[in-house]
């Protein structure tokens, strides 16, 4: 798989990782989703991680960038389907994910960003 699936739902993007990330996978994501949501113009994303089973340092901070990238062209990030061990990987790598709000899985992330995008957010970051 060279791509990752990017699918629009209304004024948001869904993105399924449905494989474990590779470093050129990660960057390839990160220049397809900036590039849909400026040819959409999205307001929302969110990335569906419930198959990544391990991340590395590069993983995580790529998530972070796609976050911050996503939030400078006005969408908010929301990351579902974290697995116990991708979390606590992140945390023992000392690696934070400004920007990104996360959701047990994709019902609870789109409520999250519909609420964000319906009280008007701005900034990027969802309560």
């Amino acid at each position: 798989m060279d791509r990752v699936p990017i699918l629009r739902l209304g004024d948001c993007l869904l993105v399924t990782v449905q494989v474990d990330m590779h470093d050129e996978l990660a960057m390839s994501l990160q220049d397809d989703l900036t590039n849909k949501i400026v040819a959409t113009k999205a307001r929302g994303v969110l990335i569906d991680i419930s198959a990544l089973e391990m991340v590395d340092s590069f993983i995580g901070r790529m998530l972070g960038n796609i976050a911050s990238m996503s939030r400078i062209l006005d969408a908010q990030t929301v990351v579902v389907g974290m697995q116990p061990a991708v979390a606590i990987t992140l945390v023992e790598l000392g690696l934070s994910l400004p920007g990104i709000r996360t959701a047990l899985n994709v019902d609870a992330g789109l409520a999250l960003l519909r609420r964000a995008l319906d009280r008007g957010d701005e900034g990027g970051y969802v309560d």
